[in-house]
């Protein structure tokens, strides 16, 4: 009767820090964490699709994004003194054979431009993906987020469609980060993070900032290629804010509410061809690569987080056009904790932040979230959620005690 007893505690104690660790760390596969998050992405995934019949119904959307795309590849071309009569680069086959979602084949250098710039490829950011320890409230609303960065230069041309109307979504402001070519991001003081001693660097401000979408829902933003820091691949955080925040005289601006948090990644060998030129190529941090990180494995499970691009002349040198349509549940509303804020004297450090990992090492947590309205499907989802996650629960006790007898008993 002691050995079952001492069996049983066990064994829940070892269910109860199996919980504790999921809640900090990647969710196990068939976890209710896990679960959760693939019913989310199914849903949306299912809802964009649907929104590619009706945008195509409606007309002018992937008509309008395909031109926009085009024309602003043309413009960038002529003002970096690049020959605008060349066809555009995709100098990577498996960039070639799928165009990320629409399953696009027999592309080439010589394909016309009209058709690498389809406005149907689009993607599913998830939503339960965390902000990061580097996320910095008030930044600037400006479109070249270089300052004295150096770096291959990305354009970045981002339309929020909202799967729950299959329209754009306008007047939404879009936060957008990312670490500059050695790693390191501005705006924030913290270990692992550049120079940890460098109270100096709350006050930066480089590739960080926040546009407004138009009436069709694009925004687009002038950066660097991000680097990469320990234990993560290079990547882009993105965050929504809705209408109801506030501009402020220097030309910041500080959300109320937030109706998305993701983030984008880039493919592997472009991330290996840009890490060859100065000054990614000074960065000594470990690289990680994308099959390595935790963040986009979770995001890659069931959508597409990887942005589409073109280079603009014969080498990454010459700079990268990038683009995606993003599906957001705009009636969604996430809360956030910012490691900092950007004031008018300056960044000030919040020194009770939680805005989760994904910072060096950092592994997927996910945000606070609740909905303006909750749907029939949403609450069935929720009820198979907590049965199927009764059910995991039981199943690893269950396991649990029986490895144990087997252990001590011979069963």
């Amino acid at each position: 009767m002691v050995f079952l007893s001492s069996i049983l505690s066990t064994a829940l104690t070892a269910v109860s820090l199996a919980q504790l660790s999921s809640a900090h760390s990647h969710p196990t596969p068939g976890s209710p964490e896990a679960i959760k998050r693939a019913v989310f992405q199914q849903n949306a995934r299912r809802s964009l699709a649907d929104c590619q019949d009706a945008l195509s119904k409606r007309g002018g959307i992937h008509e309008q994004a395909k031109a926009r795309r085009e024309n602003l590849a043309n413009e960038i071309r002529k003002a970096r003194g690049l020959n605008t009569a060349a066809p555009f680069k995709r100098d990577l086959d498996s960039v070639l054979a799928t165009d990320h979602l629409s399953n696009k084949t027999g592309i080439t250098n010589n394909t016309d431009a009209s058709t690498i710039f389809d406005g149907e490829s689009s993607c599913v950011l998830a939503s339960e993906v965390t902000q990061g320890p580097y996320y910095v409230d008030g930044e600037y609303v400006r479109y070249d987020l270089r300052e004295d960065q150096k770096g291959v230069d990305i354009y970045v041309d981002v339309q929020l469609i909202d799967v729950s109307t299959c329209e754009p979504v306008p007047d939404v402001y879009i936060d957008f980060w990312h670490a500059n070519a050695t790693g390191v991001y501005s705006g924030v003081s913290a270990s692992g993070n550049g120079n940890s001693d460098d109270e100096a660097n709350l006050n930066n401000t480089f590739c960080r900032g926040i546009q407004k979408t138009d009436e069709e829902g694009v925004a687009q933003w002038l950066s660097i290629f991000p680097g990469h820091y320990t234990g993560r691949t290079p990547h882009i955080h993105v965050l929504a804010h809705q209408t109801n925040g506030t501009d402020f005289p220097n030309g910041t601006y500080i959300g109320d509410s937030i109706s998305h948090i993701g983030q984008v990644f880039f493919d592997q060998d472009l991330i290996s061809e840009v890490e060859a030129v100065e000054p990614y190529s000074t960065n000594s941090q470990t690289l990680t690569t994308n099959d390595e990180d935790g963040i986009l494995s979770q995001e890659a499970d069931s959508i597409d987080p990887v942005l589409n691009y073109v280079l603009l002349g014969d080498s990454v040198s010459d700079g990268l056009m990038t683009w995606s349509s993003v599906g957001i549940d705009a009636s969604a509303v996430y809360t956030t904790s910012a490691a900092a804020t950007l004031t008018e004297n300056g960044g000030v450090a919040n020194e009770n932040s939680m805005g989760g990992p994904g910072g060096p090492g950092g592994s997927g947590g996910s945000p606070n979230t609740t909905t303006s309205s909750e749907s029939e499907s949403e609450s069935n989802a929720s009820a198979e959620i907590s049965i199927i996650g009764f059910q995991w629960r039981l199943y690893v006790f269950a396991s649990f005690v029986y490895a144990f007898a087997s252990f001590l008993f011979g069963l």
